[in-house]
């Protein structure tokens, strides 16, 4: 019986990581779905303007945010790491948290905090990502913030799609 075991629990996990690269692969194709240029507001209606490009081959997709005095001020990179996606933000705080993947809806994808660079845990950081399809020219991105040791209510931008 233990020799059927192992084997066993070995085939089951490479089913499961390949379940998980399957997802990780649905949710990068989603995210290239954006390519192009967003317009919306934020909570204090605020124009912010987001601009989706696929650089490296399309392995990678480079957001641009433009939003309030912050010309060019933030990217974020979105790419495959093995059975995950993660994201990089290049925050104009001066630190960059990285995200992973952590749930997936049929309309949404949801990212959590891993660790970050230029940072210290208990730092403001930018910690979770929600972005939302309500139909193919319309998003809606819902970014926590973590300070003094709890996130802060989200940001959130509802943009739509203008090339």
């Amino acid at each position: 019986m233990k020799r059927f075991l192992i084997p066993l629990l070995f085939v089951s996990f490479l089913f499961a990581r390949a379940g998980g690269s399957d997802n990780a692969t649905n949710n990068m194709e989603k995210m290239k779905s954006l390519v192009g240029v967003w317009e919306g507001k934020d909570n204090d209606g605020a124009l912010i303007r987001l601009t989706y490009k696929l650089v490296s081959g399309g392995s990678a997709l480079i957001e641009t945010m433009d939003h309030h005095e912050n010309k060019d001020g933030m990217v974020t990179v979105y790419h495959l790491d093995g059975a995950d996606m993660c994201m990089t933000h290049y925050c104009s705080v001066g630190n960059q948290p990285r995200m992973r993947a952590s749930t997936t809806e049929a309309n949404s994808i949801t990212f959590t905090f891993v660790d970050g660079t230029n940072m210290k845990s208990e730092d403001p950081h930018m910690h979770n990502l929600v972005i939302r399809w309500k139909d193919a020219d319309h998003i809606v991105q819902e970014w926590t913030m973590w300070a003094e040791g709890k996130d802060t209510p989200p940001i959130v931008f509802s943009l739509e799609r203008k090339g």
